[in-house]
């Protein structure tokens, strides 16, 4: 069965559209939010903080026989006047079983940390003091985490534009950036929408997973544009709709498969990972589903749609021979 993508393009910009509106909306909402300040839910490491980890110390006859009640936790932090911190169960170094407790909050005094540990250690069992843990991290380095990451991610784009504008031309590259921002903004939206119904933090992680996901997707945008590329050089008088039609289905096995294959090891991550790697995972999975949908049906259609506002039908630039045997045509 061929795809139509085209016929179809205003729905799939509608779609979009939609998913990137509720997004920026719940980032308004964010920013807003007397608690969160910001279009999405901060961790500790932009904003500052207390990150303290204490672990039961199971030498102890009976100390660790029941399990840690995640609930129990967070009424001793309520308790505490931290009852808005990060609260996690974490697994013990030595054994592996949960008998360990991260708690990520607002700076805490060493009198306050004492306090909150003997209130725990009442409720959950004695703690091995070797292995309790107190990290503090300051606002300023918040900021620098955050400044480093976009401009990180500022470059890439930059970098992204340059190359597709030497391999293709300019408007490949522009569309190709409109799609990477159309991934971006869906992944930070739903985020977003995460942070407000469910508390989801972001950490230093994200900005790494945002970058992932650009190079990602510009790759599958890629694969894509030069199938476009080689049957307009050898076909310059079709229509360009029906040329990208052509391209998008010729590759769809090959982006399909390269995705999936994808999403199941992130799936794993995600499930089986650990506390620390879940939202990266759950980034990494929206952006590349996104980015896969994008280079289909938002890149390509944007190309056909400018190409026939503008009368453009043929490829210049690139005069690099095309192999047309049947071989090539089947990779």
């Amino acid at each position: 069965m061929k795809l139509s993508i085209n016929k179809s393009r205003s729905l799939w910009w509608t779609v979009s559209g939609a998913i990137i509106l509720a997004g920026i909306i719940s980032m308004v909402i964010s920013w807003q939010n007397p608690n969160i300040k910001a279009p999405l839910r901060p961790s500790l490491d932009f904003v500052g903080g207390t990150r303290l980890q204490f672990e039961r110390d199971c030498t102890k006859p009976g100390n660790c026989d029941k399990p840690i009640d995640i609930n129990v936790v967070r009424e001793v932090a309520k308790a505490q006047g931290i009852g808005d911190s990060g609260i996690q169960i974490v697994a013990d170094r030595d054994t592996k079983a949960e008998n360990g407790i991260l708690i990520r909050t607002k700076n805490l005094d060493t009198d306050q940390q004492i306090q909150l540990k003997n209130a725990l250690s009442e409720k959950v069992g004695a703690f091995d003091e070797r292995k309790s843990q107190v990290d503090i991290v300051g606002p300023t380095l918040g900021r620098e985490l955050f400044t480093s990451g976009v401009i990180a991610l500022i470059m890439s784009f930059v970098g992204i534009v340059v190359y597709l504008a030497f391999r293709f031309q300019l408007d490949y590259a522009v569309f190709a950036v409109i799609a990477l921002f159309h991934d971006v903004l869906i992944t930070v939206g739903i985020f977003s929408i995460l942070g407000l119904v469910l508390g989801i933090e972001v950490d230093s992680l994200f900005i790494v997973a945002l970058l992932t996901i650009t190079g990602f997707s510009v790759n599958d945008t890629v694969v894509i544009y030069d199938r476009i590329r080689e049957t307009l050089k050898i076909n310059p008088n079709r229509p360009i709709a029906d040329i990208v039609d052509d391209a998008v289905n010729q590759t769809l096995g090959r982006s399909i498969n390269t995705t999936l294959t994808v999403l199941l090891t992130l799936f794993a991550i995600f499930l089986f990972g650990g506390e620390t790697l879940k939202n990266f995972a759950l980034a990494l999975i929206i952006g590349f589903t996104m980015g896969a949908y994008s280079s289909i049906f938002i890149a390509s259609t944007l190309l056909v749609w400018w190409r026939e506002r503008t009368g453009q039908s043929v490829a210049v630039g690139s005069a690099e021979p095309i192999d047309t045997s049947p071989s090539s045509q089947d990779t």
